[in-house]
């Protein structure tokens, strides 16, 4: 199923997510069957993303168990929200003692994580590449950044942060060499969409666009974008009012 998201700030998307597995409760716990055709929202996908950030957190610091008001509080959220998204994974307590959290990472992951490890690359490496890749490596093990681009000759050929730098010029070669599926660009907005191009004929899947444009793909290309121009507009609005409500929505 191949589906295209235009924009994480524009109207509600059709982008839902697969997964082969729901839950049968006992008193004791669950237990898994094959469901080929259940699917998640996207909006739920995003939430199980973060949840399982917090969980990790709520880990170092020794927790165990978790309830849902209290992981709402940390999301901004309400607790009927948080309810909603574990029946629809198909998670639940049956004691009243919050959830377990080790067992609904392990959930999650099972859910959101893929079956294989993809490969992703970063096109443009300038300050927001840098910090991207940074940030990414090592976060999650079935997610391997193993290349960036540039055109600067200074930055060609460079390993940084554990990954080589290639010439643009080279992307296709090292898209099929390296099977990368994912890539992130973070290229000038004059040249987001012809890069975007390159890429689709390059044969990635899926763009991760934090260029300012709103690109155009196929529709077998899977597209997020993030403006975080929009974004911050957005709070300037909010924030140069304070009679507007201070959640945005």
């Amino acid at each position: 199923m191949n589906l295209k998201k235009k924009s994480i700030q524009n109207l509600p998307v059709k982008k839902y997510l697969y997964f082969h597995f729901i839950f049968i409760f006992t008193n004791y716990g669950y237990q898994s069957i094959s469901d080929p055709m259940r699917i998640l929202p996207e909006k739920t996908v995003e939430r199980l993303s973060t949840y399982r950030r917090t969980l990790y957190k709520c880990l170092d610091e020794g927790k165990a168990r978790i309830y849902s008001h209290e992981l709402a509080d940390l999301h901004n959220i309400t607790a009927v929200q948080v309810r909603r998204d574990m029946m629809m994974i198909g998670f639940s307590t049956f004691q009243r003692k919050g959830y377990e959290i080790t067992e609904l990472i392990n959930i999650i992951s099972d859910i959101i994580d893929p079956k294989d490890s993809i490969n992703v690359g970063v096109v443009g490496f300038g300050h927001l590449g840098k910090a991207i890749s940074s940030y990414f490596i090592g976060k999650r093990p079935k997610l391997n950044l193993v290349a960036t681009f540039d055109i600067d000759p200074k930055k060609i050929g460079n390993n940084q942060l554990g990954v080589q730098c290639y010439s643009i010029e080279r992307l296709r070669e090292i898209v099929i060499n390296k099977e990368i599926s994912i890539c992130i660009l973070t290229v000038p907005p004059n040249s987001a969409q012809e890069m975007a191009k390159i890429l689709v004929q390059a044969g990635i899947k899926g763009i991760l666009n934090f260029t300012t444009v709103n690109l155009n793909v196929p529709d077998n290309i899977n597209l997020e974008e993030y403006d975080m121009i929009t974004s911050i507009e957005k709070l300037a609005y909010f924030v140069k009012d304070t009679s507007k409500s201070k959640r945005i929505i």
